[in-house]
């Protein structure tokens, strides 16, 4: 009994797995299309999430790879740079041009500026007038201005002062020209002593700027210091020279004018010569 009980147990569920095998390939045959679909577009999409971390870490391992070489390689170059540098600095700081020196050097000349340089200008500038009358006082005024602008001024007030030449017939034409030579070196000295010394206020003005740039210098501006006063210099020597020029015109004119007087005076002396030796004659 109880066999056949099993019997019929297996057989039932064999029938059963039968109909559940018949009703998966129904349901296989009639599967729609857009599951392999599916599928596949998960696996693109699980292979791009992929591929991207992928390169990220390929570009992370060359990004460490350049900042290992900047570490380990340039970074020991750069390392001995800075000691180089730190070890020139330390030089010029200790050795070359050491901060004490430097500051007892400028504390040096603002001392010589503040002791010296109002006692200078007052030598410079000292106002020396002695005219007393009106006219002499304006031309002094005049020639101690020290502006280039007040030459005609002072060619009026020369004229003034020394006379102007006399008119035709009024004097003869050699003492007429002699007369015009005279004043015209004269003038001429005089307008340039005015125009030299507004120079001079020019170069005065250019030391001050530069003693005050000593004072406050660093090391290394010495050679730029140094070709601004040549330049100075050399203004200096061009109205030296200008000076010198005037001088010698003077003197120059000094000579010939004593020279005309000696002319004239043997003109006279062989005239009367010439008189004496026809009266002594005429007999």
């Amino acid at each position: 009994m109880k066999n056949e009980v099993d019997t019929r147990w297996e057989r039932f569920l064999s029938e059963i797995s039968r109909d559940k095998y018949k009703i998966s390939d129904r349901a296989e045959k009639r599967r729609p299309l857009w599951k392999p679909r599916l599928a596949l577009c998960m696996i693109a999409l699980s292979a791009g999430l992929v591929v991207p971390e992928l390169a990220h870490g390929q570009f992370l391992g060359v990004f460490n790879a350049i900042f290992g070489s900047i570490e380990n390689d340039i970074g020991v170059s750069l390392s001995s740079i800075n000691q180089s540098a730190e070890g020139m600095r330390a030089l010029y700081q200790r050795t070359v041009a050491p901060l004490a020196a430097i500051n007892q050097a400028r504390g040096f000349v603002a001392n010589s500026i503040a002791s010296y340089r109002a006692q200078m200008n007052q030598v410079f500038y000292a106002p020396f007038t002695s005219a007393v009358t009106p006219g002499p006082q304006q031309l002094e005024r005049i020639l101690h201005s020290r502006e280039s602008a007040q030459v005609s001024a002072l060619q009026t007030s020369f004229t003034s002062n020394y006379g102007a030449i006399p008119v035709a017939n009024s004097a003869s034409p050699q003492d007429r020209v002699l007369m015009d030579v005279d004043d015209a070196l004269g003038e001429e000295n005089l307008k340039t002593t005015l125009i030299a010394d507004q120079g001079a206020d020019t170069i005065l003005l250019a030391a001050d700027q530069m003693e005050n740039q000593v004072a406050i210098s660093t090391p290394g501006s010495n050679p730029f210091l140094t070709a601004h006063a040549q330049v100075a210099n050399l203004r200096c020597q061009a109205y030296l020279q200008k000076m010198l020029a005037a001088e010698l015109r003077q003197e120059a004119g000094r000579i010939a004018h004593d020279n005309v007087l000696i002319k004239r005076k043997a003109t006279a002396a062989g005239g009367i010569n010439s008189l004496v030796t026809g009266a002594l004659t005429s007999r």
